[in-house]
């Protein structure tokens, strides 16, 4: 058996999510020290063995390691910029949400504090923390994550990202556009499909299979994006867009939605005016890459 000392670590916030990170550490047996704004959420996790700071000050006291999981970049700042609160020599480690110029305006702030810091992104639901399949993402210093990686691991499976601040924040919205995407996508199918008497559960095996078909194009598609070549192995992004147009034809007959596919279909047309109708689909990251004027 393990009986080598755990570190000691401080959760500031205790929303579900910052409630089920602190458990995951007293769960691995870490001394884990609290602070809320409201002291009733701590109730449970103190009855567990969690001892509750009167205030954020006191609370990093409590060992060299916090992890913060409050409402936004906002919050952060007003918590940890009171003139009691000494930053100097602590690991920050924030996992709240926000933008990656957020990430990197607050890592440059924690550190003229004299903070280590980390950001990262949770990419789960609050009752899978302390299991693998809880993914979290980090960014900035390696040697600051690698330092903490054995008392991170309680919370869930780690991916360091980099030593840019703001990579776990681009991670986190863009793993939302793909989950958002696939949603968006089988919810159009299940709408032309129910026109037609056919359920949502009978659609789904069918769905997931296309979903998995089309991953697994994901490799090779992105070697064409970085080499910036975009040969037609598979098909031509004209036919798409021949395919996209009968998608909107048959949306409108049977009277679904057809934003979505117009949508698409719209910057596949520019990219094909752009005289890139002969190249596969991936060429359309011009199009994805770039802001409209409009």
């Amino acid at each position: 058996m393990d009986n080598k000392p755990r570190t000691p670590v401080t959760v500031i916030g205790l929303g579900r999510m910052g409630q089920a990170l602190a458990d995951a550490f007293l769960k691995a047996g870490h001394p884990t020290t609290v602070w809320n704004r409201t002291t009733s959420k701590a109730d449970l996790l103190v009855a567990e063995g969690a001892r509750l700071a009167p205030t954020v000050s006191d609370a990093l006291k409590a060992g060299s390691l916090a992890i913060i999981c409050v409402t936004d970049y906002q919050a952060v700042h007003e918590l940890f910029g009171a003139s009691d609160v000494e930053l100097d020599g602590t690991m920050l480690i924030n996992l709240t949400s926000g933008s990656s110029a957020q990430a990197r305006e607050a890592a440059r702030w924690a550190e003229q504090r004299g903070a280590h810091y980390l950001d990262g992104a949770i990419m789960a639901i609050p009752p899978t923390i302390g299991t693998a399949e809880a993914v979290i993402l980090h960014s900035g210093p390696q040697a600051d994550f690698e330092a903490h990686k054995s008392t991170l691991d309680a919370l869930g499976t780690l991916t360091y990202l980099g030593a840019d601040h703001g990579l776990a924040s681009l991670y986190d919205v863009a793993g939302l556009a793909m989950m958002w995407s696939v949603l968006n996508a089988w919810l159009q199918g299940t709408a032309l499909l129910r026109t037609a008497g056919v359920d949502a559960a009978t659609y789904a095996p069918f769905a997931q299979q296309i979903a998995a078909g089309v991953a697994e194009w994901l490799p090779g598609y992105a070697e064409q994006i970085d080499s910036g070549s975009f040969p037609a192995e598979v098909s031509a992004l004209e036919t798409d867009a021949r395919a996209m147009a009968h998608l909107i034809e048959e949306s409108e007959a049977v009277g679904v939605n057809a934003e979505l596919p117009k949508l698409i279909k719209a910057m596949a047309d520019r990219s094909i005016a752009a005289g890139h109708g002969g190249e596969q689909y991936p060429v359309l990251i011009d199009e994805f890459g770039k802001p409209r004027d409009d």
